[in-house]
């Protein structure tokens, strides 16, 4: 979900996103099936939401917390070659408790982020690292997002497969919030940016020559702070969340 926080991850799942998988990021992102695609999972809930998330650790999927809403269940969908779904249990989830759905909703600044806990690890799926946003926090600074959501607003048929892209910071950078842009179209007409099924995904910084997951996708705005997507991408950076999320995974028996 994206756009308006929890509202958007609720969207209505068709069944033939299952189907005929397709695209993710709104403004043409291209297909990514290097390392950071096998990282990227789809997670499907039994209210009919879907939301991107990370493997950060061979049974942990890294989230954000409007994805995953009180008395609903969720699973991990797995493609075969011939790209037919199957749903994979997940153990557990947890959001962080200082999340407030409210304040996403808004755009504003919250802890926007959740685990959850397979029961077995994924085959052929690789793990991402955990870091922190490099600081001092700056305009213009690079990111990398990715996601599998949809590739036009509205249309659920065309998500389903990893997406990624490189934005920019914009000029209110910080430890809560990080707000993304396409460079090439700097907010003022549509570019690319985070859509419906994004929500969840990583957001991704080139530290000590690797890349390292240092914050998750929360929320998109349409061009010029419109409602939609392909303006801005809101990121809730991991900086005053990574502790929670280590000593989490640490309770559930899972090292990081």
């Amino acid at each position: 979900m994206i756009q308006t926080g929890r509202a958007l991850a609720l969207m209505a799942l068709a069944s033939s996103f299952f189907i005929a998988p397709a695209k993710a990021l709104v403004g043409g992102a291209g297909v990514d099936s290097d390392a950071l695609g096998r990282s990227v999972l789809t997670i499907v809930g039994s209210r009919g939401n879907f939301c991107s998330g990370t493997l950060i650790a061979p049974t942990l999927v890294l989230s954000a917390a409007h994805c995953v809403s009180p008395g609903a269940s969720y699973k991990i969908v797995q493609y075969d070659a011939d790209r037919q779904p199957r749903l994979l249990a997940v153990k557990r989830v947890a959001d962080h408790p200082g999340f407030n759905a409210q304040g996403i909703k808004a755009h504003r600044a919250s802890a926007d982020i959740a685990l959850l806990q397979l029961s077995d690890p994924l085959p052929g799926k690789s793990v991402l690292p955990l870091g922190i946003p490099l600081e001092p926090f700056e305009a213009g600074q690079a990111y990398t997002i990715a996601g599998i959501g949809v590739a036009a607003r509205g249309d659920g048929k065309s998500g389903g497969t990893v997406r990624s892209a490189q934005l920019v910071s914009t000029s209110h950078p910080g430890r809560l919030q990080i707000r993304l842009l396409d460079p090439a179209t700097n907010n003022e007409r549509p570019g690319i940016g985070a859509c419906t099924g994004d929500s969840g995904g990583p957001v991704l910084q080139q530290q000590n020559g690797r890349s390292v997951v240092i914050g998750v996708i929360s929320w998109s705005t349409a061009a010029r702070n419109a409602a939609g997507c392909g303006g801005l991408t809101g990121v809730t950076p991991l900086t005053l969340y990574r502790d929670w999320i280590v000593q989490t995974a640490k309770a559930w028996g899972v090292g990081l």
